[in-house]
């Protein structure tokens, strides 16, 4: 069963990734606290959201506050900082479920598949944080000029992690911002989820398609 959420922080949430989560979320009535490294670029980013709806909920925070005041964290930094953000919030993450959309992209080529040792940047961030937090991966292949816009989504997401109950919390997040959740299996299988996201950046250069996403066929029923 889900658990009630009424506020998401999001660290990184100035990128453009993260502000267009914050957009979303924002707009569907949950508090957001947006996230940076400096208060400074956390406010900012907030003050841009309200200054467009004045009637959010949005606040401005480094990533340690914002971490700490939200019932749900969700990590949108690049890669190369997933490890030292994870370090400054690791004690404010405790007993919560922490959404990781990392994707190791090295660069220059990020076309090309390369997935970290241990298996992928999920599992990296649950072995740094312990038994303690509930790492969720979720929003690798979501383009995010899609949710800075106001339109139709047409892309399902992949939703891993090894607890079904923190599955479904996150599922009832991803259908808020109006996309389609799946239960993907255990945090292991991140992998494939980040692994996708190289493959749409290939396919976006060589057919010319702004933010290609995955759609999920068949129909579904539910199951236990």
């Amino acid at each position: 069963m889900a658990e009630e959420v009424k506020s998401i922080a999001i660290l990184g949430g100035t990128g453009d990734l993260g502000w267009g989560l914050a957009r979303q979320w924002s707009r569907a009535g949950y508090q957001v606290l947006i996230g940076s490294r400096t208060l400074e670029k956390g406010e900012a980013a907030a003050k841009a959201l309200v200054d467009e709806f004045p009637d959010l909920n949005v606040t401005g925070h480094e990533n340690a506050d914002a971490a700490s005041k939200a019932d749900v964290v969700v990590m949108t930094v690049p890669f190369e900082h997933q490890a030292s953000t994870l370090e400054t919030v690791r004690e404010a993450l405790s007993g919560k479920i922490l959404v990781d959309t990392t994707v190791p992209l090295v660069p220059p080529k990020v076309g090309t598949v390369q997935l970290p040792e241990g298996g992928c940047a999920a599992q990296r961030a649950q072995a740094v944080l312990g038994d303690d937090t509930q790492v969720v991966s979720a929003f690798q292949n979501v383009g995010a000029m899609h949710l800075r816009e106001d339109h139709q989504i047409a892309c399902d997401v992949l939703v891993t992690g090894n607890k079904r109950a923190a599955r479904d919390t996150v599922i009832s997040l991803v259908e808020a911002v109006g996309l389609r959740g799946w239960h993907a299996g255990p945090l292991a299988n991140a992998a494939a989820a980040e692994a996708l996201t190289s493959v749409l950046i290939t396919i976006n250069r060589h057919h010319k398609i702004e933010g290609a996403g995955i759609l999920i066929t068949g129909e579904a029923t539910d199951s236990e």
